[in-house]
């Protein structure tokens, strides 16, 4: 098809190929060809279905043979810098030393020292302690008896306690298998003792996650913003993700709308307000002066929590879903820029939910916008590309903006913008997407002001695979304590990993009750303010 566009196209005479009525017929047959590229990509995708239905193998996917190429052979004195680079038993702990002389020593040999060997290993047995706590009669006839040392809360120990909640959060490992290894290594436990290990009593690490967003958004320039499934209890639902280099938050809600993403941002502080960045955003949300109105006389500025707020939208006239919706997203904003720095700025994929504050667009996700688009001929492809190749330059000088700016390379490279996506071509639907990048200038373009801010979203992204990763194995949720210690575990690993923490060593630092790991957000705040 794209060689017969190409042949219809060279046949037409160079006097004829300007005439608006074969113009017009071109656009008419490329869109044809498009919805029919559709029309048969969607009809394999219906087959597949089919016979996957019918245990049958659907089409395969052959993918293009890629052959390895041959190692380069490497010198024997490289192979010896790289083994010397390489070793790092110098600083080991040794647990153990063995002494091995040689099976015959000749008589009247002279002994020449030792020649090191270090196996690197690894003891996993139980460990059982049995406390005997001594009961005394006092002459009064009462009883007194020793204590169990502070640490100790149960039946199992907080090694124990750190395994299965690395294993299960950390490693992906699911309850039964965890049951399985366990068993294996002759430690009495029952499944129920193992969810009760990894849902119950986690109030610490609970608290310790919500301080995290706190600080974060606090002593944040800016915050990477996602979204992704989460199905809860046999419903659809979402998890949101909010961070950036110095931490990663999770939390999974019925919702994805700008409601609840405002919600999350408040964290604890529940209010709605009043106040003029309320009622500038509903003007800007184009909310009726009447109901603008209403609330603008409204002597009460101030609700404590969502139900106080919605008895009095509906004690002032405010009813239409519509309506209370502007008005509370402009309450919530309110309340947040309250508590946060105006100049935080939040960077997405476009995501209409995440667009408050000052909102900048992922280049990578926009970039996207061009490369889905079908081409009907390869002479729109190369105009494609070409036009592709254009915005990964733009792209590569706004990175080196970012190292250097200064207002002439501003100026500049914001008419660069310009004439590349408001460029005409002959790919009619390439012009489209230019035109609706284009109206994205100023969020594609922030990072002129804010050169601090990434280019992508894709530290986001990356953050959220961790859950989508767990979501997989081990399904959706079903308690709201399994679903908050996800979402609270998934925030702790990813924080820890983010700070240079082990979360290992995390884990039995808070469930020893040692506490010897400074608090995470304390760590964020003096990596924020040293940065």
């Amino acid at each position: 098809m794209k060689n017969t566009l190409d042949q219809i196209v060279e046949n037409i005479p160079k006097k004829d190929r300007e005439n608006p009525t074969i113009i017009f017929l071109l656009e008419q047959f490329e869109q044809q060809f498009e919805i029919i590229l559709t029309l048969k990509e969607q009809n394999q995708i219906l087959k597949d279905e089919i016979a996957r239905l019918k245990n049958q193998n659907p089409k395969p996917k052959i993918k293009p043979s890629k052959l390895p190429k041959d190692p380069q052979p490497q010198s024997s004195s490289k192979r010896s810098t790289q083994k010397k680079k390489k070793k790092k038993t110098a600083t080991l702990k040794i647990d153990k030393e063995e002494r091995i002389a040689p099976e015959h020593i000749p008589e009247g040999s002279i002994f020449k020292g030792l020649n090191p060997y270090t196996v690197r290993g690894l003891r996993v047995v139980p460990f059982n302690i049995r406390y005997l706590l001594e009961q005394w009669q006092t002459p009064e006839g009462n009883i007194v008896a020793g204590k169990l040392p502070s640490h100790v809360d149960g039946h199992f120990d907080s090694v124990l306690k750190s395994f299965i909640l690395y294993q299960y959060h950390h490693c992906h490992v699911t309850q039964p298998l965890i049951l399985e290894q366990l068993r294996e290594w002759n430690i009495d436990i029952s499944p129920c003792q193992i969810n009760r290990i990894l849902n119950e009593g986690k109030d610490q690490f609970h608290a310790e996650k919500d301080d995290i967003l706190q600080t974060g958004l606090q002593f944040s320039d800016y915050i990477n913003v996602d979204d992704t499934g989460a199905r809860h209890n046999g419903k659809n639902g979402y998890c949101t993700h909010i961070g950036n280099e110095f931490f990663a938050w999770f939390k999974s809600t019925e919702s994805k709308s700008r409601i609840n993403f405002l919600q999350l941002l408040c964290a604890s502080e529940t209010d709605y307000l009043l106040s003029d960045d309320a009622f500038q955003y509903m003007i800007d949300a184009r909310l009726p002066k009447s109901a603008l109105s209403l609330l603008q006389a409204s002597p009460l500025k101030t609700f404590t929590d969502s139900a106080q707020w919605k008895l009095h939208l509906k004690k002032v006239g405010i009813v239409k879903p519509r309506h209370i919706q502007i008005a509370t997203e402009g309450a919530l904003l309110a309340n947040l820029l309250f508590h946060i720095p105006k100049k935080l700025v939040i960077v997405s994929d476009d995501a209409g939910q995440f667009n408050i504050l000052s909102h900048s667009l992922c280049w990578v996700h926009a970039e996207r916008t061009l490369a889905k688009l079908i081409v009907p001929s390869t002479k729109k492809q190369e105009v494609l590309e070409k036009v592709r190749q254009q915005v990964w330059d733009f792209y590569d000088e706004l990175k080196t903006y970012k190292e250097n700016p200064s207002e002439k390379e501003n100026v500049r490279l914001q008419k660069a913008f310009d004439d590349i996506f408001t460029q005409y071509t002959d790919f009619q639907l390439l012009n489209l997407a230019l035109k609706r990048l284009h109206t994205n200038k100023s969020e594609l373009l922030l990072v002129l002001d804010r050169p601090e801010i990434p280019l992508h979203n894709n530290l986001s992204e990356n953050d959220i695979r961790e859950y989508v990763k767990k979501r997989k194995i081990s399904g959706s949720t079903r308690s709201e304590a399994g679903q908050k210690c996800r979402d609270t575990f998934a925030s702790l690993k990813k924080t820890c990993r983010k700070l240079g923490i082990s979360f290992w060593q995390f884990l039995n630092d808070r469930l020893s009750g040692n506490n010897l790991i400074v608090p995470l957000s304390q760590i964020i705040e003096q990596r924020a303010l040293s940065r």
